[in-house]
């Protein structure tokens, strides 16, 4: 079976000729006699392509497309007129109607664009289908926590959300600032638009700038064509600034206008370019103490922070720990494909008091790794890190730690089938390193 096509026409035996020929198709037809009762078909039924007539007995065909494409933006609709009329056409089209086409006339295009107009609807439904998924992964009801200190946080996420101010998210490495920028993002009405996450530390000055601004062909060595930034690629979305702090003076002074002017100019141009864009800038200095360093523009500082959100160190929200460890075990042993029923409670005690420093990166890391290593069923306190067993660390000698190390080093590899890298990663140590203690422990 074809896509199910949707016909409104008040005039009953043309609907229903051409609901037959269209059904020799392989379409599943459905009939409305006005756009009230056509409306209440789509709320109802999975349709892919509406054919409607321009005049019905209770609104205009024309109009009718825009309120049918409300309900459903996925949908195409061609719009059939006795009388062809250019105004109407070319209205039917900015409402969205994938063609406007004559009664008579344009009978043999209908088949043809029908299969077009359906083709579009399917890609567009998988599309919507796919935007809503992200919208739903990036809810705020999806950021773990039940403590005050985030709770705070996530209200303050909400209000903001649904304005297009400016937001500075302050807080310590691995507190979670994407995922709050990513859940404003997806919770306003930008939610449509592109969301594009850029990290200020991680290029040279030279080239964020034209990561951010983009080049005109010629600008420079190597540019061979015109480039677009990620200014323009964000365009009616958000752009996520991480690590705001690290920007470099002169283009503090290009960003700065871009917030005051929606304007920029590309490297190597002379043009001015516009552009409508929300800025969300994350950091996890202290940006006042770095204003009087002379390494922030304080008319920068005042533009971003308009609406500043503290995001709670995990130190701050140790409350939350063991929803946050539940959540990423599950995470790992679904992809690991392994059975774990659960953490073992003196585990979770010692992860209540350890001072996390990476916060809940480094917890999510840290349940990765004892996910890999576990033998048992159940994630206990032996899976830990030397450096969160406080007190016990004293008890075990030098030969206890070396074989724990070893061991742990052996059921890594195993699970990263052999990729030193890979292992280096998890466990958090440098592939030098990692050599070393191969070698050390005759692992090779």
């Amino acid at each position: 079976m074809k896509s199910t096509v949707l016909i409104i026409d008040d005039e009953t035996k043309l609907a229903g000729l051409m609901a037959r020929i269209i059904g020799l198709e392989g379409y599943h037809t459905l009939l409305a006699g006005s756009g009230k009762e056509g409306l209440r078909l789509l709320e109802r039924e999975n349709v892919q392509v509406v054919l409607s007539d321009v005049k019905l007995p209770d609104v205009s065909g024309v109009q009718l497309v825009k309120e049918l494409k409300d309900k459903k933006p996925y949908i195409e609709v061609i719009c059939l007129t006795a009388y062809g009329a250019i105004a109407d056409g070319v209205t039917a089209i900015k409402n969205g109607a994938f063609d406007y086409i004559t009664k008579g006339d344009d009978n043999e295009r209908i088949l043809p664009l029908l299969a077009k107009a359906a083709e579009k609807a399917e890609l567009q439904y998988k599309l919507y289908q796919l935007e809503n998924q992200l919208i739903s992964q990036h809810s705020f009801e999806g950021i773990i926590g039940q403590s005050r200190a985030i709770k705070n946080a996530i209200e303050l996420a909400r209000k903001v959300a649904v304005t297009d101010t400016t937001v500075l998210l302050l807080g310590e490495t691995g507190t979670g600032k994407e995922v709050f920028a990513r859940a404003i993002h997806y919770n306003s009405n930008r939610k449509q638009k592109s969301f594009v996450a850029v990290n200020c530390s991680a290029f040279s000055r030279e080239l964020l700038e034209s990561e951010l601004f983009g080049y005109k062909a010629g600008a420079f060595t190597n540019a061979i064509k015109d480039k677009k930034g990620l200014f323009e690629e964000a365009d009616g979305g958000t752009l996520f600034m991480d690590e705001i702090g690290e920007l470099h003076i002169d283009l503090q002074a290009k960003l700065l206008r871009v917030l005051e002017s929606g304007e920029f100019i590309k490297i190597g141009d002379t043009k001015t370019n516009k552009i409508n864009v929300r800025i969300i800038a994350a950091t996890n200095r202290h940006l006042q103490e770095e204003i009087g360093k002379g390494n922030f523009r304080e008319d920068l500082f005042y533009r971003l922070s308009v609406f500043h959100i503290n995001l709670p160190s995990l130190n701050d929200r140790r409350e939350d720990i063991p929803l946050l460890a539940d959540y990423y075990l599950k995470q790992y042993t679904a992809k690991m494909n392994r059975k774990m029923n659960g953490i073992d409670p003196t585990m979770l005690e010692q992860l209540e008091k350890y001072n996390w420093r990476g916060n809940i990166r480094e917890l999510k890391n840290l349940i990765e790794r004892a996910v890999i290593v576990a033998d048992d069923e159940v994630l206990k306190a032996d899976l830990l890190p030397a450096d969160l067993y406080g007190e016990q660390e004293s008890l075990l000698s030098v030969f206890d730690m070396a074989a724990m190390e070893k061991n742990h080093i052996r059921k890594v590899l195993k699970h990263t089938k052999g990729n030193k890298t890979e292992a280096a990663r998890l466990m958090n140590i440098g592939v030098t390193t990692l050599y070393r203690k191969i070698e050390e422990y005759h692992l090779g």
